[in-house]
This record gives C-alpha cells, structure tokens and sequence, in this order.
C-alpha cells in the first residue's frame, strides 16, 4: 500500500519543531531560558487548519524550550513531548497515549533524528531543506524550507487528500 492509500488512515500530525516549525536556528538572549525562535504564521494556520478537519496535531521535539511550550499554547496544541531523544520510542508511547497507531500518523521532520519515526508512520514528510537523507526517507517533501512555511504546504496537501479542503474553505470565500 502506497502512501496515496494510506493518507485517509492519518489522524495525527507529528511535527519536530528546530527545522520544521523554525528555520533550525536558535538565539538566546540574556537570561538561560530566553532562547529566542522564530515560528511562521502560515505554518499555524495550517495546524488550525488541520485540527478543524478532526485532525490531532503536536510536537515531538528532542529539545525543550520555553519557545516551544509558548508557540504549542498559543496554537492549542493536542500534544507536545519534549527532550524526546529516540524518537522512535516517542512516537510508539504517544500514540499508546492516543490510542492510535503508528500508521495513522503523519510525521514531518527535517533531521537525522527524525528518520526512524518517519519509517514508523504512515505517511512521512520532510521540509525543503531537509537533511538529504531525511529527504529520501519521506513519502512528501515540501518545496518550502522549514519555518518557512513548510508545514502549511505539506498539511494542506493532507487536507485536500482527505477531502477536507472545500469544506475547510468555506468559512473564508
């Protein structure tokens, strides 16, 4: 079964968030905790998107970050693991959490780390500037690097597979 098959099983969306939700770099300011990332607004409306469709939507991060835990309220995140640093074993013990199975997620990543869970999940995707083995691991890769908007271009692929898209936009046109 190809992954065309398998995008109307996906009821999760997994995302790594230096990489994919940022473009990887990380500033820190003057106290320990102040570290400083930039998120793309077009990547949260694409996760709004997604959780209006019924979809679940979080984060599986192998660091942690106040930055992190702020952008994952703000979005009303289903979901966020942090300091997950065999992210294999994260994505089996979230969706033990969920009650789902691995193949009814969709993961997207953009580094090394983020290999094994891809292969675990149903449908995998990576951001355009992805490392290139992370690029050839996935079923979707995104022609917009991470933190750029990746995330919207790979979720409203998802959404217009599942059919969701017309529906979705009826609340704007």
């Amino acid at each position: 079964m190809n992954w065309s098959t398998k995008v109307h099983d996906v009821k999760v969306v997994v995302m790594d968030i230096d990489g994919v939700l940022t473009d990887g770099r990380i500033g820190y300011g003057l106290g320990h905790d102040q570290e400083i990332k930039f998120f793309d607004v077009h990547d949260g409306t694409g996760i709004q998107l997604a959780r209006r469709a019924g979809l679940l939507a979080g984060v599986l991060s192998g660091r942690s970050s106040l930055a992190n835990q702020r952008r994952a309220r703000e979005l009303n995140l289903d979901f966020i693991l942090e300091d997950v640093h065999v992210k294999a074993d994260g994505l089996r013990q979230l969706c033990a959490n969920l009650g789902v199975e691995p193949r009814q997620c969709l993961y997207i990543g953009d580094d090394l780390i983020d290999i094994p869970p891809m292969r675990l999940a149903g449908v995998s995707a990576a951001v355009g500037d992805a490392a290139a083995e992370v690029i050839s691991a996935a079923d979707w890769v995104a022609t917009r690097p991470g933190g750029r908007g990746a995330v919207r271009e790979i979720l409203e692929r998802l959404l217009r597979l599942q059919g969701h898209w017309e529906q979705l936009m009826k609340r704007y046109v």
